[in-house]
């Protein structure tokens, strides 16, 4: 019995049996091409991507039937890369250069895309490369006369094993023969991550050696809420996640209960349960588990696999359909956080020493205005179908801020006299994620309505962690006093003056910081929408007197880990269940 040790991408339990998913790599013939025959070879292309785009829409549909239209939309990105006319361009270039046939020429530049698209060290970049991968393979077989899609129908349920899976191969496995997914790669915002959310199906990803050390019918149990794969365990293993999985199906049943019941205290201190989203996919998960809206809308997906920016239409759709259906929740829409290593095409920026905190967010976006107004306006447009709030990444000073509402205030007027409607009156917040923002809020509260504390950033730049570097992983403490200590006094501050004050980052869904943060007066937490019924239980468990208890207490101690296993202590004593 082994076990393996990875990143936890969809909760639940499975059992069952390894059954390996080789999305081959396919054999390229090469031979040499004339002049003359470069447009055949073009033909040759253009027929295979017509017949690409025809295999994907009919995935999108039958997705769209089982799943419901945003699971589906998750394709939009591969529909995207068949029409990018750059790539067009640069495969037309490739022929005229090299003489060899469309096959080798298309492989090897969408190879040197995907290197560099993994090269990057920002997460959400890195699992695009699928979107783009699957395409490239989709193209090869067509062009290649090859069947695609065989592969995918098991006929009895399996634990499906793979170095990675795209997002149309994970759609088309049906749920009722798929128990569990383990990729070798992959991360929490990866699309095998969110297919297997929507389809509820446990899932493991970023293993690394999964394919190497699960052989193919080894037994196998899948952990996907603690990110473990254990191998051909024993029967008393078997046992024990056997009534782990009959636990897990039974709390998620209770949990649910919970959905539309108010996030209030025992007695009735109210604060707001919202979601963190990527993609307006999401939606339906946020609305199946009970948030109380959006918290954090980031709207990088716009920007990225493309060559130029999203059109203000484009924009305005994604904004406006996402606030409509949360109508009359709020959706709080983050502009966008680009920039350093999350640009739209890195290979139109040179490489930074340090793109964490380099030329991103608000400093790009007040670098671009051209860029920023396009997308102010979409928001300001959108701000007229629900309840829309609008915030600013990264803010690091007062001058930041006071240009950004400045612009603004600009595309307010432009709308105004082109007698384009919008939300006057519209809510506007800063991220609270810089050192320098979290010791001056309260010069930033005076030009705001809302703070929104950015825990992941503001844990890595306070401690100075690198939260990507496994080297000091162990130096990333959320429970830090240091970070105690920010958080309560922008807590405090925004209530001084005046202003709500919520949570965007990892701790918002962390039962235990939830009962410290509930403590410290906290009035959003806003996290991925699966975490928020435990959240949600933690705070219908306690009095506000109790939680505020427990932050004296914890403002006490010296260390993190005295800190982590203080609040542990104290969790267990209100949900006994939410500790193991």
């Amino acid at each position: 019995m082994i076990t393996l040790k990875g990143i936890p991408a969809a909760p639940g339990v499975a059992i069952g049996n390894a059954l390996f998913f080789d999305s081959e790599e396919l054999s390229l013939p090469r031979r040499a091409i004339t002049e003359q025959e470069i447009s055949l070879e073009l033909l040759r292309l253009e027929e295979a991507m017509i017949k690409t785009r025809h295999q994907i829409i009919q995935i999108q549909k039958r997705v769209s039937t089982e799943l419901g239209r945003d699971s589906a939309e998750i394709l939009n990105a591969h529909l995207l890369v068949l029409e990018d006319q750059a790539l067009r361009e640069e495969i037309i270039n490739g022929l005229k250069q090299q003489l060899v046939n469309v096959e080798v020429v298309f492989n090897e530049i969408m190879r040197r895309h995907l290197k560099v698209f993994a090269r990057t060290e920002d997460e959400y970049l890195r699992e695009r490369v699928a979107d783009i991968d699957d395409v490239r393979k989709r193209v090869l077989r067509n062009l290649l006369g090859k069947r695609t899609d065989a592969a995918l129908q098991f006929e009895q349920p399996v634990v499906v094993i793979a170095r990675d899976l795209s997002p149309s191969e994970t759609a088309q496995m049906h749920k009722r023969h798929v128990l569990a997914f383990v990729t070798d790669v992959g991360g929490r915002t990866s699309h095998t991550a969110i297919m297997a959310k929507s389809l509820e199906i446990p899932a493991v990803v970023g293993l690394e050696a999964a394919t190497r050390r699960i052989q193919k019918g080894d037994v196998v149990i899948v952990d996907g809420s603690r990110g473990e794969v254990i191998v051909d365990p024993d029967p008393p293993t078997v046992q024990r996640y056997e009534l782990e999985q009959r636990r897990y199906q039974e709390a998620n049943r209770q949990l649910l209960q919970l959905k539309d019941l108010p996030a209030e205290t025992l007695d009735r201190h109210p604060v707001t349960l919202s979601a963190n989203i990527e993609l307006p996919d999401e939606v339906p998960s946020v609305i199946a588990h009970g948030a109380a809206g959006i918290g954090l809308f980031r709207t990088e997906f716009l920007y990225l696999n493309r060559n130029d920016f999203p059109t203000e239409e484009e924009q305005y759709e994604a904004y406006a359909s996402t606030v409509e259906r949360l109508a009359p929740h709020p959706v709080i829409i983050r502009t966008m956080d680009l920039g350093g290593d999350k640009f739209f095409s890195p290979l139109q920026m040179p490489a930074e020493m340090n793109p964490f905190m380099g030329w991103r967010a608000i400093r790009f976006s007040l670098a671009r205005p051209d860029v920023f107004r396009m997308q102010l306006r979409a928001i300001l447009r959108a701000s007229t179908k629900g309840n829309l709030k609008l915030m600013y990444p990264m803010i690091s000073g007062v001058e930041e801020l006071k240009r950004a509402n400045e612009i603004l205030h600009e595309v307010e007027q432009e709308l105004s006299r082109e007698g384009t409607p919008f939300n006057a009156d519209i809510e506007v917040g800063a991220m609270i994620e810089v050192p320098s923002a979290a010791l001056t809020c309260d010069l930033l509260a005076q030009d705001v309505d809302f703070f929104s504390i950015g825990t992941n950033d503001l844990i890595q730049y306070s401690l100075a962690v690198d939260r990507v570097n496994e080297k000091i992983a162990y130096l990333y403490e959320p429970t830090h006093p240091a970070i105690l200590r920010l958080i309560k006094q922008i807590i405090d501050v925004g209530h001084a003056a005046g202003i709500w004050v919520g949570m965007c980052g990892e701790m918002a869904g962390e039962p235990a910081l939830s009962l410290l943060l509930l403590g410290m007066g906290l009035d959003e937490f806003s996290t991925s929408p699966v975490q928020l019924p435990l959240v949600k239980q933690v705070i219908r468990s306690v009095e506000y007197s109790f939680a505020k208890s427990v932050v004296d207490g914890a403002l006490k101690l010296r260390t993190g880990k005295e800190v982590e296993a203080f609040l542990q202590a104290h969790l267990k004593q209100v949900v006994p269940a939410l500790v193991e």
